[in-house]
């Protein structure tokens, strides 16, 4: 059974009536969160909003929340998170928003209660940068974008 953390959630106002954000299934790495919306949104092709879930949680201290696409909406109507992943830090107490862009050809309607982004949790781990004045060297190098090729197929291998 996965590890389980305690978070704090708290419903907000135009968010009460929604459920609480749960997992899909046992196996699901992600917390289904939905849409806190007043009235349905109409996300226009090529367009990006910033859409409400009526939640606010505080992390343990050494967690970060990710928020995540949900892959059924994007391969069906191509919406996606705009910033995926976002980042929650465990400092942060407001509302979870959500930036949804519709990249699909055809207009899509986000209606209150649809479940519009996955919620993972994960630990953090702090980096300590020292400055130097170069690196090690690798078989890489520099090598950047598309530099190790795109065919699996023929690759050279050690």
């Amino acid at each position: 059974m996965p590890a389980e953390i305690n978070i704090a959630l708290r419903r907000l106002p135009h968010g009460a009536d929604l459920p609480m954000p749960s997992y899909a299934s046992a196996g699901s790495a992600g917390l289904d969160l939905p849409a806190a919306l007043d009235a349905d949104l109409i996300l226009a092709a090529g367009a990006r909003a910033l859409v409400p879930t009526g939640l606010a949680i505080a992390l343990p201290e050494g967690y970060e929340a990710q928020i995540r696409p949900r892959s059924g909406l994007a391969l069906k109507s191509g919406v996606t998170v705009l910033n995926s992943p976002g980042t929650i830090d465990a400092d942060y107490r407001g509302e979870i928003g959500i930036i949804l862009i519709n990249l699909g050809a055809e207009a899509v309607t986000i209606t209150r209660g649809m479940r519009i982004a996955q919620l993972v949790v994960a630990p953090v781990v702090r980096a300590r940068l020292t400055e130097r004045a170069s690196l090690d060297e690798t078989s890489r190098g520099a090598g950047g974008f598309g530099s190790s090729g795109l065919n699996t197929l023929n690759q050279k291998t050690g």
